[in-house]
């Protein structure tokens, strides 16, 4: 099977293997149990998993991550959504007293999915990408992340190409999990420019004196806008498109140009107003509201693309490319390559202790497939993170030393 080529209908074979050999479970527990700083946190967090023919399986949780490993190896899940924490055991959710079954923290998570740029984007629509328009996820990626570390002081933000048509944002700060619905929608709104829906024409406007934020994003914008807007998406080249800017700008400035009058200040922003509803952020401010919101979890697997859910590298933004992400028939490809005689050395040494060999051998399986590079951002993601769980331990234990 070419690992182009990926075909739909070979997935049902491909993931066994992928769950038994590739999924790096080791890394995903250590995530989601953030350093058992807090007790049941793994276990009272929702998993939900898509199986064939869209059965949809909700509040799955487990105990340990080889209670995981062994339900997501028995069950196979076609997608695997991430949910909240709750009060109680999700899987025991229906023996809990009504009412006090509660979701009570969860990551703060951003989902910007190019469908929303269509009417900005000539060169594809619908599900449809392609390298012109993937530089609206760049800069979404470039402002967003500069809010949230700067505006915000958020400092651990996992970015994750959906596997398909976006990307997701994984704020994992203890305090980004335990902020309210009403904390959660003031940062999305704070985040939002572009409002209204297919009705509304003009989506952006600007009011003086402009917000540092959007400053600080019309600086982002600024930089991508002539090489994206008026070379790829060539927005002033057809007539249908010309239209489209001209119908953005007010009056006022269209009989200033028409007449040779001087520009007055009614649409002095009408410029920094065109370059943002073409180019900045479209959050899914829905997803970003809710608690108890599901989202598609890392490494999980694109059913339509074939292509894993990776995490990505914000030092290599500017050449990331979403069709090079591995798919699940590539990688399951690449294990059948003959082992080098360094990997068939290591077999006899695992032979001889067979004390974590499985665990061992899995790291290795992966490490020999295109999936590799990105499991170690993920593990420089983990490793940054466990610095402040470490803090928080000895914090903890410097207070019980007290008492």
């Amino acid at each position: 099977m070419s690992s182009s080529n990926y075909d739909s209908a070979c997935l049902p074979d491909l993931l066994p293997l992928y769950y038994r050999r590739l999924f790096p479970f080791s890394q995903y527990y250590r995530w989601l149990n953030y350093g058992g700083v807090q007790k049941n946190y793994f276990q009272n967090r929702e998993f939900s998993f898509t199986l064939k023919d869209d059965i949809y399986v909700r509040y799955q949780s487990f105990s340990t991550q080889t209670e995981l490993e062994k339900e997501m190896q028995k069950m196979n899940p076609y997608k695997i959504d991430i949910g909240a924490i709750y009060s109680h055991r999700p899987n025991q959710h229906n023996t809990v007293k009504s009412g006090t079954f509660q979701a009570l923290e969860k990551e703060l998570v951003f989902d910007i999915d190019m469908t929303d740029y269509d009417d900005v984007r000539s060169c594809c629509s619908a599900a449809d990408i392609c390298c012109k328009c993937w530089t609206l996820m760049t800069i979404a990626i470039h402002i967003l992340d500069r809010a949230l570390r700067e505006d915000f002081g958020f400092q651990h933000l996992l970015w994750v190409y959906s596997g398909r048509r976006g990307v997701h944002c994984w704020v994992c700060d203890e305090a980004a999990r335990k902020l309210s619905v009403a904390a959660r929608s003031a940062v999305a709104e704070y985040l939002s420019l572009v409002k209204g829906g297919e009705e509304t024409l003009k989506k952006v406007v600007l009011t003086d004196p402009i917000h540092p934020f959007i400053r600080e994003s019309l600086a982002v914008v600024e930089r991508y806008f002539p090489r994206y807007a008026l070379q790829e998406q060539d927005i002033l080249g057809r007539k249908e498109s010309v239209d489209k800017v001209l119908a953005l700008m007010p009056e006022d400035i269209l009989f200033t140009i028409c007449s040779g009058a001087k520009k007055k200040t009614l649409g002095q922003y009408f410029e920094k107003e065109i370059m943002l509803q073409y180019c900045y952020p479209r959050l899914d401010v829905n997803v970003s509201k809710g608690v108890n919101h599901l989202l598609k979890s890392p490494f999980s697997v694109h059913p339509k693309t074939g292509r894993i859910s990776v995490p990505m590298d914000l030092k290599e933004l500017e050449t990331f490319d979403p069709f090079a992400v591995p798919t699940i028939s590539q990688i399951c490809e690449e294990l059948d390559r003959p082992r080098t005689e360094e990997e068939k050395s290591e077999d006899t040494k695992e032979k001889e202790n067979e004390k974590d060999a499985a665990e061992r051998r899995k790291i290795r399986d992966y490490k020999r497939t295109s999936l590799a590079k990105y499991v170690k951002y993920f593990d420089q993601f983990l490793e940054k993170m466990a610095r402040s769980w470490k803090g928080e331990l000895l914090k903890k234990s410097d207070l019980q030393k007290d008492f």
